[in-house]
């Protein structure tokens, strides 16, 4: 209907544009103008047509409904639009906002409630209990500057060609505070590998009670389980405490195996920055070193 009528007005104008025309081109440089012009009425037509034609064809494409595989929706990777964005972001994404505004940047002994917090957004994101204070044992700090550290020795006899990942880190010269992590290379299995990838370093020697208990505490703190969190990119790796240290004039408070720091996004430049540090309670031992799935 909307095509006839326009049609019907162009006729119209068609009408009076010659009949303008005829009184115009009675006059020689009228006439000369006209001849020369892209608008002389007897283009309408032609023009016309092809604009109604254009127009036809771009109204039918923007009334044609959009399929499936050019929505929005269908064009990310994995959305819906019914899916709320906190749930499209990664562990990552969400340990890296959530930690970020309850942490200061710098070392520090987290308050009850601080640790409270923090322990609840490690948990509702990985799904690991993770505790500042576990079976009454607390360290120095929570919140610290990690270190890069070298290899250490698995079992009498070991060396650092053995080990088939960042020799370039070099090897420690002796064992880890702890002593090493199979009796020998017999019984070292895939346990003791994992170890010692993913071992961390902690001040055992600075609390409070290690001389007085230092015998229980050896034991208590022997490859227990951490977890490590970078909060500036919320980058996660479960470890185990495989050495003690580092000294204080070092100020670092922590220390990581080779493959920790480079998962850490913490191996290159200076090798340090300030990581989480808190216990893993895993009786069960149900949670695996290594990176926390992202």
């Amino acid at each position: 209907m909307a095509t006839t009528n326009l049609l019907k007005s162009i006729e119209k104008l068609e009408k009076r544009s010659n009949t303008l025309r005829n009184k115009l081109l009675r006059h020689s440089a009228s006439k000369k103008f006209f001849t020369k012009s892209n608008l002389i009425a007897y283009h309408l037509r032609q023009r016309s047509g092809q604009i109604l034609a254009g127009a036809g064809l771009i109204g039918a494409i923007l009334t044609m409904p959009a399929p499936p595989s050019l929505s929005v929706s269908s064009t990310i990777p994995g959305s819906t639009q019914s899916q709320p964005l906190e749930n499209k972001l990664t562990v990552r994404q969400k340990l890296m906002t959530g930690l970020q505004e309850l942490l200061p940047h710098q070392p520090t002994k987290l308050t009850p409630e601080s640790a409270e917090k923090v322990e609840k957004v490690i948990f509702e994101n990985t799904g690991i209990t993770a505790k500042a204070v576990l079976e009454d044992q607390s360290l120095n700090h929570q919140l610290g500057y990690i270190g890069f550290e070298q290899h250490l020795f698995r079992f009498p006899g070991d060396s650092l060609a053995q080990h088939d990942e960042i020799q370039e880190a070099g090897i420690a010269p002796g064992r880890g505070a702890f002593g090493y992590f199979a009796k020998d290379s017999g019984s070292f299995t895939t346990r003791e590998y994992q170890r010692e990838k993913y071992y961390c370093v902690v001040q055992t020697l600075y609390l409070e009670s290690w001389n007085r208990d230092h015998r229980f505490l050896k034991d208590w703190y022997a490859f227990r389980k951490m977890i490590v969190v970078n909060p500036v990119n919320g980058l996660a790796v479960v470890c185990d405490i495989g050495d003690a240290g580092p000294a204080d004039w070092t100020g670092k408070q922590f220390g990581g195996s080779p493959e920790t720091m480079q998962y850490l996004d913490l191996n290159k430049g200076p090798r340090k920055g300030l990581v989480l540090m808190l216990f893993v309670d895993d009786p069960d031992n149900k949670i695996p070193l290594g990176p926390v799935n992202n």
